[in-house]
């Protein structure tokens, strides 16, 4: 799913509103109507509602919400602000529809001196002050309202954006000026700010509502922003046929483990196997040997020659991928070993862990890696390898910049996280939850990257489709066993159901 920026949403509704054709004030009113249906299947009809709405077309639709949730028995208490006494036309319409309805509690504000209904923890609020057009930080009257229902302990449904909220870059506004919603109901395709740890608090749960924007604006009008659903990665899913060998699936290198840390080759391991790496062998120092052979005896396993930390890797054979880092300490005849193996592969590579922090203390190596190398650094591993960033959409704006220098792919690890491209194309994640954040659940997603790679996936697609396997298959470890429960083995124990999941919906 693409992602535009607010300053497109303009122009797809004036697609849609001229080549389906509807009118606008209808196009609002569809809008309405799956906002009031969401807010119906949670909220029951005593439920005291105090709709709040702004001059624009987020206003309309609050008071086109408001009219509908009236009609099905709630009885909100509606509030137009409109101070400078100019109505957009759609919003102007819909005050004359409510004006025509009987036992309706409204009241258009246009002076200073509003006084604010009480707001409970029972109150529910439908914010619709502003949505995307906003470009300029709240003040005055709309900032005090704002301050006010977050002083209450309110639910407030959020319509398309939490008024305040920019939909991008948000380092230039005022916090304390911008709703915390309880849930945010955006129309067609999440907005980039949604995505960004940051706003979390002003997004609250939130979910996308189809409103039937025109296929073929969304089709054509290009984006460098997705949102990664099913449907994108079932086409890459390759089918093995019926006299398949284990050949044909790849053979892996995994580069991981050291004395205290050999579970981290083993969830790598294992990880590869079960995303369908036809053959696994493992790097590791000597110490490593007893643990890999019991713990994933369909691993081969390569001894180092140190007991202890890995010194060298010496390529006997062909191999499809080399995955390098989960465990591997950063001792100094480690990081000689990793530079060498960086100099002579000729595999796609993946980078994690140890490997980064390697990396990070050797930065002149990064002009070294083969086009389309994977890394797979969480926030801490990133800010160390290309310096601090102030918040998380400049970290993604130095992602991009950086992964075009150097044609390399960036997994950045997060809640939603995302794949940066060298072509600066940027996609996020919609699976996984917070009972990931587990330790171990980097190591498998790297077991999973190299499996994919080894399977001649091209690095995007393995890169695309193991952060979102990773992500379901600990969504399905969650489901069945909730997210406290959640261990890296469970992700990995999950990842044939995920295969499963996205097949049979493709069925």
């Amino acid at each position: 799913m693409k992602i535009f920026f607010t300053n497109e949403t303009k122009k797809l509704d004036t697609y849609t509103i001229e080549h389906e054709p509807v009118s606008s004030l209808d196009l609002m009113e569809r809008a309405a109507a799956a906002v009031t249906s969401e807010i119906m299947a949670r909220w029951q009809r005593h439920t005291p509602v105090i709709v709040f709405a702004g001059p624009g077309n987020n206003g309309g639709d609050a008071l086109a919400v408001a009219r509908l949730l009236a009609e099905k028995g709630y009885r909100p208490d509606i509030y137009l602000f409109n101070p400078g006494r100019n109505l957009s036309p759609d919003c102007a319409q819909n005050k004359e529809r409510l004006a025509r309805m009987e036992n309706i509690r409204f009241t258009e504000v246009v002076k200073g001196d509003f006084l604010p209904p009480r707001l409970h923890k029972h109150t529910l609020v439908v914010d619709g002050m502003f949505g995307s057009g906003l470009h300029t930080p709240l003040s005055g009257g709309f900032a005090s309202i704002v301050q006010y229902i977050n002083a209450s302990e309110a639910q407030v449904v959020s319509i398309d954006l939490p008024s305040g909220l920019f939909g991008e870059d948000n380092s230039e506004n005022y916090s304390r000026n911008i709703i915390r919603a309880t849930l945010t109901l955006t129309f067609q395709y999440p907005k980039l700010a949604f995505l960004l740890p940051e706003n979390a608090d002003y997004v609250g749960e939130w979910k996308i509502i189809d409103i039937g924007i025109h296929p073929d604006i969304l089709r054509d009008t290009p984006a460098f922003c997705h949102y990664l659903e099913a449907q994108e990665i079932r086409p890459f899913l390759k089918k093995r046929t019926k006299f398949a060998h284990k050949n044909d699936f790849g053979h892996a290198l995994i580069v991981a483990g050291s004395y205290g840390m050999t579970g981290a080759a083993v969830l790598a391991a294992k990880a590869a196997l079960h995303t369908g790496a036809g053959l696994v062998s493992v790097h590791s120092a000597q110490c490593g040997f007893p643990v890999l052979q019991t713990a994933v005896p369909e691993a081969l396993f390569l001894a180092d020659a140190d007991n202890r930390h890995i010194t060298e890797v010496d390529i006997k054979r062909k191999y499809a991928v080399c995955a390098v880092g989960p465990g591997i300490g950063t001792h100094e005849e480690t990081g000689r070993a990793v530079e060498t193996l960086i100099g002579q592969t000729k595999s796609p590579l993946v980078l994690d862990a140890d490997a980064l922090n390697l990396l990070a203390a050797h930065p002149d190596w990064l002009v070294k890696l083969p086009a389309n190398t994977i890394l797979t650094p969480h926030v801490r591993e990133f800010d160390r390898l290309f310096g601090p960033q102030e918040n998380a959409l400049r970290r993604l704006k130095k992602a991009m910049e950086t992964a075009r220098r150097y044609q390399i792919i960036i997994v950045l690890k997060g809640a939603h996280t995302a794949i940066v491209t060298p072509q600066e194309q940027l996609y996020f994640n919609s699976t996984g939850n917070p009972g990931m954040a587990t330790a171990g659940s980097g190591d498998a997603l790297t077991g999973i990257l190299a499996g994919l790679l080894s399977q001649d996936y091209t690095p995007l697609e393995a890169a695309l489709t193991g952060v979102f396997l990773h992500g379901l298959a600990g969504d399905l470890a969650a489901a069945a066993q909730g997210q406290e429960y959640i261990t890296a083995g469970d992700i990995i124990a999950h990842l044939g159901k995920a295969y499963q999941h996205l097949k049979n919906d493709s069925e």
